[in-house]
């Protein structure tokens, strides 16, 4: 007698829907209206796009929603996030965002406990194997990661998720690379500040190298500051025209200053 002979119908039915592979690894897509968003409106090529889903894990919800999965660099999963695009590439407003944790507890009826949940920086799992040479840069949104992890490959790449999300224990796997921040802006300087304020913190705390880039405090028209762009709407203010600002070469050996970089590189030149 087999297995197969001694279950029921419903025990086969759970034996067939079990999936041993990881869950972001089941949703896995270039599928997501952000990934053909980000293609169509000239970020990416089709080819960078499809390696950068695979370098971030991308996945994609029943309903065209982009999962940024939150993997640290142990490969464990803190949570995933569920954004929703228009065609042009920005935040579909009318759609909320959703997290794959809240969608659990709801599927598992366990919405109504109060079971903490807490974060990790979007693309921490790059940090596995990566040389303490490396530069990490960090920006606010997964979007901007996404997106310059193709057109300045030099640098790791993280994001935030928000403005609010950085904090000192966050950093605190950096602590063995050089860092650059770069928040977005805005008339009041209130990003830069907090994120200032964070990385101060972090160096003193844990001997975090952080330097916190005011490239855009410094580079932003009025008229950006007020609608408060990002790294990407910086470099790339019209996809039409293609990227305004090219990338930079490999950053320099050693553990020197941030700031101190070679001023040849656009992103850095303040």
């Amino acid at each position: 007698m087999h297995l197969k002979d001694i279950l029921t119908p419903s025990m086969k039915s759970v034996r067939r829907a079990y999936d041993p592979r990881p869950l972001w690894q089941r949703r896995l897509s270039a599928d997501s209206e952000f990934c053909r968003a980000v293609v169509a409106a000239g970020y990416l090529s089709q080819e960078q796009m499809l390696r950068a889903v695979q370098r971030y894990r991308l996945g994609c919800s029943r309903d065209g929603g982009v999962i940024f999965w939150q993997i640290d660099q142990m490969g464990l999963i803190w949570d995933g996030k569920i954004m929703y695009y228009r065609p042009d590439c920005h935040r579909d407003h009318s759609r909320h965002p959703n997290w794959v944790s809240h969608l659990l507890k709801v599927h598992y009826g366990c919405q109504h406990l109060d079971i903490p949940t807490a974060h990790c920086l979007f693309g921490q799992h790059l940090l596995k194997g990566a040389a303490e040479s490396t530069t990490v840069a960090v920006v606010e949104a997964e979007k901007t990661a996404v997106i310059l992890s193709e057109l300045f490959p030099a640098y790791l790449w993280l994001a935030t998720g928000g403005l609010n999300e950085l904090s000192t224990i966050k950093l605190f796997p950096l602590r063995h690379y050089r860092v650059v921040l770069f928040p977005d802006t805005d008339e009041h300087h209130q990003a830069y500040s907090l994120w200032y304020e964070t990385a101060q913190k972090a160096r003193r705390d844990y001997g975090v190298h952080c330097f916190v880039s005011p490239i855009l405090e410094r580079r932003a028209t009025a008229e950006q500051k007020q609608r408060k762009i990002d790294l990407v709407d910086w470099a790339h203010p019209d996809p039409s025209e293609g990227w305004v600002k090219g990338p930079p070469p490999a950053p320099p050996e050693g553990k020197g200053e941030l700031s101190t970089l070679n001023p040849q590189l656009s992103v850095f030149n303040v």
